[in-house]
């Protein structure tokens, strides 16, 4: 792991492969840490530079005062690319890492070439929904909505057998604070208007099991930008990367070949 000062915070990265690799990056859900992707990197091809960090206010990255915009969310991951000199990188977002995704796409097409959406929108939930989480954490802490994400996010198969607790303890380690400032980003976010103007490639993925973004809403974005593929994960829930790495990797993988991301390197 290193820590990247971006000139406005400082956030925790994790790189892996060869520097001049062609990049991919990673940006995960809200609650969690850079670690979610450990199963989905162990089975990528490696020949691929890989990066991904914690969000503000998540994992070891710094966590300012609350509320967030989701313009801060996208300065950050465009400062870190920047950083690390990156550039024709596709870029994986998972939830809100998919807003940040969406959002840096119509910023910095210098620095991406394709992006990867999984579980993911242009707008998510309601103000109201996502005031009342940040209630609810603020007063009872990250324990008092465990219960409910897990609910949302895996298949009740998944959780009796237990795959889930490593993403509850996860979560519940978070900082109330920075979940709170990354739900005010998300409530305040409405894309879709930049993204319906987005014009590259794009591979949106979405878990049958999902409950905090179904498939239908998910499809949505998919037919939101020109050209994009929609792929349908059977069985997985909210976060494929935990429950379903192999198929998650596998689409990833494709969907990189696809492209021909690294070939002319």
């Amino acid at each position: 792991m290193a820590r990247i000062e971006t000139g406005q915070i400082g956030l925790n990265v994790v790189e892996s492969g060869p520097a001049d690799g062609a990049a991919v990056v990673f940006a995960g859900a809200l609650g969690t840490e850079l670690a979610i992707w450990d199963a989905v990197w162990a089975l990528l091809p490696d020949r691929f530079r890989l990066i991904r960090y914690d969000m503000r206010g998540h994992g070891e990255s710094d966590c300012p005062a609350p509320p967030y915009a989701m313009g801060a969310l996208v300065r950050d991951a465009e400062a870190l690319l920047d950083r690390l000199e990156v550039r024709d990188a596709v870029f994986v977002g998972l939830s809100v890492g998919g807003l940040v995704a969406q959002g840096l796409a119509v910023k910095r097409m210098d620095q991406l070439r394709a992006l990867v959406l999984s579980g993911t929108a242009p707008k998510i939930g309601t103000k109201a929904g996502w005031q009342a989480r940040i209630e609810a954490v603020r007063t009872g802490g990250m324990g008092a909505i465990s219960d409910a994400l897990m609910a949302r996010w895996f298949a009740r198969g998944f959780r009796e057998a237990g795959g889930d607790a490593p993403i509850r303890a996860m979560v519940e380690r978070q900082d109330p604070e920075g979940y709170a400032g990354v739900c005010a980003a998300i409530a305040g976010t409405d894309f879709i208007t930049p993204t319906s103007g987005l014009r590259l490639p794009t591979l949106v993925l979405a878990g049958t099991e999902d409950r905090d973004t179904p498939p239908d809403l998910v499809r949505e974005l998919a037919d939101l930008i020109p050209g994009s593929r929609f792929a349908l994960l059977r069985g997985a829930g909210h976060v494929p990367c935990v429950d379903s790495a192999a198929l998650f990797a596998e689409n990833l993988t494709q969907f990189l070949t696809a492209i021909g991301h690294g070939d002319e390197i």
